[in-house]
């Protein structure tokens, strides 16, 4: 997969590697996780870059800010992970491989330290639960434990377990952002499983700030439309 890697420009491919090299000297895996990986097999853009690390994902982050001038860190230790802003303006985020615990739908989970593959598990859909190595000795090994690869060939959004909707509700609205921006289709399951919760009124469990917003993120999104008439369709817009 190291032909993956090959497909961002120069300057994000340069960070990439970088990052790597960061992480093996702090004796630490780090990965290429979500979005971008999508992206890169979708030969889509993508100039921001998600960092996952099995160890400390906010010292790696620190690492990386110091040796780029400008560079600005934002840190969230709750959720044990910080992004760092360049001053060309392009992200990267970087985060301590984790695993999740709700207590409650809808809340926002308890998280702690472990291993790429439950990292990968606790995301939204298939297609970007996928992560490639960075490190010098891994480099661009790939990452898929959930055939995300086989459902971006056949076009498909697929959650990763049965209690996704109702554990993070805001999944609904991204399920529809999406459907709309890749065409993809919703598979037979992951759609009966969205409106049961849907049914069970799961959205009523979010803070307004957070509906609101992966909602905008909806609205940026160029077939906005096509998103929101989704909603429409699953009686989930408000």
């Amino acid at each position: 997969m190291k032909d993956l890697l090959s497909r961002f420009n120069l300057g994000s491919l340069a960070l990439v590697r970088s990052i790597g090299v960061m992480a093996q000297a702090q004796g630490v895996a780090a990965f290429l996780v979500g979005g971008p990986v999508r992206d890169l097999m979708l030969k889509q853009p993508n100039i921001d870059l998600d960092i996952a690390v099995e160890g400390n994902g906010i010292r790696l982050a620190e690492s990386f800010a110091a040796r780029h001038r400008g560079a600005l860190v934002t840190r969230y230790p709750a959720f044990k992970t910080a992004t760092v802003r360049l001053h060309e303006g392009s992200l990267v985020d970087f985060a301590t491989a984790r695993d999740e615990i709700y207590v409650r739908g809808g809340a926002f989970p308890a998280v702690k330290p472990s291993d790429i593959n439950k990292d990968l598990f606790r995301r939204d859909f298939t297609i970007n639960a996928m992560a490639i190595a960075i490190n010098p000795e891994t480099y661009g090994k790939l990452i898929d434990p959930f055939e995300g690869t086989l459902d971006l060939r056949s076009k498909v959004l697929r959650i990763l377990h049965e209690k996704s909707f109702l554990d993070d509700p805001t999944r609904i609205l991204r399920a529809a952002r999406f459907k709309a921006r890749l065409g993809f289709r919703i598979e037979a399951k992951t759609l009966k499983l969205l409106k049961s919760a849907i049914k069970i009124k799961v959205l009523d469990t979010i803070k307004p700030q957070r509906y609101l917003k992966d909602f905008n993120k909806l609205l940026k999104e160029p077939n906005s439309q096509e998103a929101i008439k989704c909603l429409k369709s699953w009686n989930a817009y408000k």
